[in-house]
This record gives structure tokens, C-alpha cells and sequence, in this order.
């Protein structure tokens, strides 16, 4: 059925407003699809506080940024404060030119596999997965009701961090517990990072000269947060965050990969709940509960002035890391480059040549020089003949989700 709330996008209309809400938070962008120029992007944290603030820079330019520090009390008034934002800049929400918002939406479960155009229905469906998201999906919820609001005329795009996942096959996704269970309580291996995940494999794809069909290639989005893919022909078949992003590589503040007894341990002898054992692995372990810091600077730098804490901390990361590659390169049969991206990813070396030290039975070697270089441009680290690429491809998740609530309103081919 036609929505005539949401009419055909006119050829002059370019442009993606690209929206994540987090709890107290909204995160922005504004770019134009005709070249991928960056006009307006911010920040509006501590919703809620006294303390809000809202940093707006115009058309990418830090220089020509402008700071608001006063109470925001909610999602509504901060979207509100980066209109008028925006239209100081003459790029406003009420621009013939823009096309459509874009949110991030972090949790789409079995049901969401692609971009999907917000109507009540399926912000309903977003709305009955906040059980598998309860920290994300109340706060995306909420920026999509108040940006529907105050543009009810425009298309609204949900991209979906499970997205990129939901081609993994059913072996993989599945975890080895009662099916029934399984199935009742929805809980299998979902994934996140994806729209990262997509971004950089079509990138890659791009700095080795192929197409992302003829590929195989193992993709680190190594941040504070951090996750492995195994990527197929383009598509998704495995990846180590789960059903939360609590399971899989070693991150800032979460345990990663972990015996379930582990929970039932702690309740027994430490007499912990379950919300104690929640903060404990979510915000209180990782690099954090090893050493102190989730900062890899600051690790690296007491690694090299031989703090053992932090060395410890920097081993047990990189043998987890390790083990993701061998496993994927098994699940893969064949790999055409290993990729590394996101904060740690795109900028720290010794963890990429730490993660690859080893490996060259595999094919797979960095160039020491090459390793060294610092850019934001996609590059090769690995020797010139290696058998394997190594890349690091900086992400663009804002860029992603504009593209792919551009593809959608009708305006370019996904």
C-alpha cells in the first residue's frame, strides 16, 4: 500500500541526515550522496543533565566548530537544537534537499536482514526486540519517534548493526543448546559492528581492485568495542559477537569469550546477582579488568616501559585476536587479505603486527615500514608478492548508513 505520508523523493534531494541515539546521547551527521561531502556533523551528550552540551561542526571543519552548553532535557529538545544548528548553517531539516534520515538501529534480530523504511509496524517490531537490546534499542526507538515528529512528511530509514550478519548460515549462527529454547526465547548468534563490517569489505574490495564476490577476507573492527568477521563473496558467514556483544575477541571493559559456568560460579561462591555479574563482564573486564586501562595507547606505552600488568593484558588480547584469524581462515578455506579497522585497527601497529607475527605458514606478513605509516586513507601493510593482503581500511559507519538509506528511498542502486 502507498504511504502517502512519505512521497517519491525528488531528483534534487541528496542528502542524508544519518541519526544514532544512545540513551543520553545523539550522534549526527549530514552528508550529501552526490559526492559524499560532509556537510554538518555533532555531538548533544548528557541528555538530561544539567551539564548537556551539544558540539556542532559545519561542513567538516573543525575550525569553523560552535559549542552550546545548556540544559537539554530530552531527545526531542536536542534533536530540536541540532536543527537550529543546521539551519544556521543553511542546511535545515526543512531543506527541499534532504532525502531522508537515516537511524542506526542496533538490534534488528532474525526479523530485519536489510535497511527498512519506518513505519509504525515495524517501529513496533524494533520495539519488541528491546529485549535483546535493552541498553540500545529504547534510545535508537526514541530518536526515530522524535524525528518523525518533526518531519513526518520525509522517509525515515532503520540500518541495522545485526544486518550484514543475517547471512550467516544456520550452523554458524546456531548455538548448541535445546532448539526449542532456542527458538522460544530467540537466541542465537546475531552480531554487530555490521554496518563497519559491510563498509570496510566493500572498501577493501575496492583498494585491492576486485570485486567483493571474488573475495574472501577475515575483517577486524577492533575498537574499544571489537569483533571478527568472516566474509564470503560479500557476504557474512561468521562472526564472533553474539547474541550480545558481550561474546568473542578481548574489548575495552567486556570479558569476550568466557565458560558460561563462570556466571553460575560467581553466584555460588561470591554470592554475586545478575545484574553485579553483568557490570562485572560487560564494564569491568577486558583490557580494563586486566590492567587498568582500555586505552591501547596508554597500554602500549606501559607495555614499553615493562609494566607486567599491562603486558599481560596486551598478550591475552592478541592471542584471542590470533585465534579468531586461524579460526576463520579454517572456516573460510581460502583468504584473500586480512583487514583491520576502527580506533585500534586503523591506528595502532604494534597490535596489528603483534596479531600477524607468526602467521607466515598462513601467507600472512606485515611490512615493518608500511605497518608504520600513519593515514586515514585505506592502504596495504603487507609486502608487495605477499600471498595474503593485509589492509587497513578506515571505517565510515555514518557513510554506510547514508548509502544505504539513500539506495533505499529509490535514488541509486543498493
Amino acid at each position: 500500500m502507498k504511504d502517502e505520508r512519505h512521497p517519491p523523493v525528488t531528483s534534487h534531494a541528496t542528502r542524508v541526515l544519518v541519526l544514532n541515539s544512545g540513551s543520553s546521547s545523539v550522534k549526527y551527521q549530514l552528508l550529501d550522496m552526490r559526492d559524499g561531502a560532509r556537510l554538518a556533523a555533532g555531538l548533544v551528550e548528557r541528555i538530561g543533565e544539567s551539564a548537556s552540551r551539544l558540539v556542532h561542526t559545519p561542513s567538516g571543519d573543525e575550525a569553523r566548530g560552535r559549542e552550546r552548553t545548556e540544559p537539554i532535557a530530552d531527545h526531542d529538545e536536542a534533536l530540536k537544537a541540532v536543527a537550529e544548528e543546521l539551519t544556521r548553517d543553511g542546511v535545515g531539516l526543512d531543506s527541499p534537499e534532504l532525502a531522508a534520515i537515516g537511524h542506526r538501529v542496533v538490534h534488528g534480530g532474525p526479523e530485519f536482514s536489510a535497511p527498512t523504511v519506518i513505519d509504525d509496524a515495524v517501529l513496533a517490531e524494533i520495539e519488541r526486540l528491546v529485549p535483546l537490546a535493552p541498553l540500545h534499542n529504547p534510545a535508537n526507538i526514541t530518536g526515530i519517534r522524535t524525528a518523525r515528529a518533526l518531519r513526518p512528511d520525509l522517509p525515515q530509514v532503520a540500518v541495522f548493526d545485526t544486518a550484514f550478519h543475517t547471512t550467516m548460515p544456520e550452523s554458524a549462527a546456531r548455538y548448541a543448546i535445546d532448539v526449542a529454547t532456542a527458538d522460544a526465547h530467540r537466541i542465537r548468534r546475531y552480531g554487530f559492528h555490521g554496518t563497519s563490517h559491510a563498509y570496510v569489505s566493500r572498501r577493501a574490495a575496492e583498494l585491492l581492485g576486485r570485486a567483493p564476490e571474488e573475495l574472501n577476507l577475515i575483517v577486524l573492527h577492533l575498537g574499544n568495542g571489537a569483533s571478527a568477521s568472516a566474509v564470503a563473496g560479500g557476504r557474512c558467514v561468521d562472526t564472533s559477537m553474539g547474541l550480545t556483544p558481550l561474546e568473542g575477541l578481548v574489548m575495552g571493559t567486556r570479558s569476550g569469550d568466557i565458560d558460561p559456568a563462570v556466571v553460575f560460579h560467581l553466584e555460588r561462591v561470591a554470592a554475586m546477582g545478575t545484574d553485579e555479574i553483568d557490570e562485572l563482564l560487560n564494564k569491568k573486564s577486558g583490557l580494563t579488568g586486566l590492567c587498568g586501562d582500555n586505552d591501547m595507547r596508554e597500554i602500549r606505552r606501559r607495555v614499553d616501559a615493562g609494566d607486567a600488568a599491562a603486558t599481560l593484558a596486551f598478550e591475552i588480547y592478541i592471542h584471542r585476536l590470533k585465534k579468531y584469524i586461524g579460526a576463520y581462515y579454517a572456516v573460510l578455506g581460502r583468504v584473500d587479505a586480512v583487514v583491520f579497522t576502527a580506533g585500534v585497527g586503523e591506528n595502532a601497529a604494534p597490535v596489528r603486527a603483534a596479531a600477524i607475527a607468526g602467521l607466515g605458514e598462513l601467507g600472512l606478513v606485515v611490512d615493518a615500514e608500511l605497518n608504520a605509516v600513519r593515514s586515514g586513507e585505506p592502504r596495504l601493510v603487507s609486502p608487495e608478492h605477499a600471498r595474503v593482503a593485509v589492509a587497513v581500511v578506515p571505517t565510515d559507519e555514518e557513510m554506510e548508513i547514508a548509502r544505504q538509506t539513500f539506495a533505499l528511498v529509490g535514488l541509486v542502486d543498493a
